[in-house]
């Protein structure tokens, strides 16, 4: 395995290097003439190029850019490729300046650098698809257990399955609880059993789900470190509306602490600029878009274009909710006697095949089409572009005391909720998937919710 690890690591680094070879030449022969001739300036740029691809490497190994962590997005790995070739641009410029290299262009400079941004990150990004393609079919799968088979066992087995991307291939539990099974796996034995499921079912994680057990769990992760596994503990209090939670040290003792933290009010008007900005746009746009489901709608089903319903907002404020009408005219007055047939639990109200639906409304559902007017409310100031999706009046009321956090914001046109399942979440993972967003909330959370709501919308899964 080590050496696997050390053949990938080596491959990452020919690959950068033959890309930054190929950045620098290109950005080189498209300003030849920019270049003086002779071997002076040969010289001065090969100097520079040399010493700026060595930094470059550098940090890519420093933010570990040649190790293939599973856990990480597309996104985030381009972000920490556009840091590396950033500080590398700021060392190369001070080493041009400080060895008083005139000759090298500005020109060649910026484009090297461009060249870099892009060269640098787009195999990467095709490395992860292709990778997490593999894993998908049972390449490279981690075997995992989990000790714990309570609510927080059966919560991270879910989201396990759903991330299948990290290659994590659940093996079965471990509890001291006489259970034979938890969400179809088995209960392989007690916890004093750790050990030799280890190596029966060669294990290559170990997960800790169980309460605060202090001697438990140090036998665990010493019993870990003796079979030279990865032990992962689930913290405690996680579900709590704490914005922040680090690991820090008093003297030599490690301690997980969670606050609050503070939300510049400067974000927030920055966030409100970006709604209006964006909605503005989408609704110039997306006009012609507009006109035509328009027409469409008034074609298929008599009836208003629009559905208007009562919605509850910020601090339950209540305000109109714009939709594409996608149901037969006067759908709520039916609405009573279609209540028995829900298939989602809480207070919400969804059927998976509603006879209300139109055969456009349908289509309209599964793209999310029906949600355009939604930028009109954004526009006006009542939602945001992310947030938690805002309830009707009558299921805000039922909403149990313990998820009223969730009205603390304005109520958005996609939110985490959205990309992970859409109608096909049970609601405690909806609020939940909420929760998370409210405690971690950033405007860099936001642009990303923006990015992934576009496939999620694409794929038309999960919405009825």
């Amino acid at each position: 395995m080590y050496q696997d690890k050390r053949k990938i690591r080596a491959v990452y680094l020919i690959i950068d290097l033959f890309f930054i070879s190929l950045c620098f030449c290109l950005a080189y022969r498209l300003n030849s003439n920019l270049i003086p001739f002779g071997l002076s300036g040969i010289k001065a740029y090969s100097q520079v190029f040399v010493f700026w691809g060595i930094v470059l490497i550098f940090f890519l190994n420093n933010y570990r850019l040649y190790f293939t962590d599973r856990s990480l997005s597309i996104i985030y790995e381009w972000r920490m490729v556009c840091k590396c070739v950033l500080f590398s641009c700021i060392l190369a410029a001070l080493f041009i300046f400080g060895l008083k290299i005139d000759v090298f262009s500005r020109l060649v400079f910026i484009e090297s650098t461009f060249l870099l941004l892009f060269g640098v990150s787009i195999w990467r990004m095709f490395k992860r698809i292709y990778v997490r393609h593999l894993i998908r079919q049972g390449y490279f799968n981690c075997n995992v257990l989990i000790v714990g088979a309570g609510k927080i066992g059966l919560e991270l087995l879910e989201q396990i399955k759903g991330s299948s991307y990290l290659g994590l291939k659940v093996i079965g539990f471990l509890d001291d609880v006489k259970i034979t099974a938890v969400g179809g796996y088995k209960v392989l034995g007690r916890i004093s059993d750790l050990e030799d499921n280890v190596k029966k079912y060669f294990i290559d994680e170990i997960f800790v789900t169980i309460p605060s057990e202090r001697k438990v769990v140090s036998d665990i992760i010493l019993k870990g470190i003796k079979l030279g596994k990865s032990i992962r503990i689930a913290a405690e209090h996680f579900n709590l509306p704490f914005r922040r939670v680090g690991l820090n040290y008093l003297g030599f003792i490690p301690l997980i602490t969670y606050s609050q933290g503070k939300t510049h009010g400067a974000e927030g008007v920055i966030k409100r600029l970006l709604d209006a900005v964006l909605a503005g746009g989408g609704l110039l746009l997306l006009s012609p878009v507009f006109l035509v489901i328009a027409f469409l709608i008034k074609l298929d089903n008599p009836g208003p274009i629009f559905y208007i319903s009562k919605r509850c907002g910020r601090k339950g404020k209540v305000f109109n909710f714009y939709k594409f009408r996608s149901m037969i005219y006067d759908a709520d007055s039916y609405k009573e006697s279609l209540k028995g047939r829900s298939e989602v639990d809480g207070p919400i109200f969804k059927i998976r095949q509603d006879p209300r639906i139109t055969k456009l409304g349908k289509f309209l559902r599964k793209y999310s089409l029906d949600e355009l007017p939604q930028l009109i409310n954004v526009l006006k100031g009542d939602m945001s572009l992310v947030g938690t999706r805002p309830f009707p009046v009558e299921e805000s009321e039922r909403i149990e005391n313990k998820y009223i956090l969730r009205l603390n914001i304005k109520p958005g046109i996609t939110g985490l909720a959205q990309i992970n399942g859409r109608s096909d979440l049970v609601f405690r993972h909806w609020v939940k998937w909420d929760s998370w967003y409210i405690n971690n909330w950033s405007l860099g959370l936001d642009l990303k919710i923006l990015w992934w709501t576009i496939p999620a919308v694409l794929k038309g899964k999960g919405a009825y």
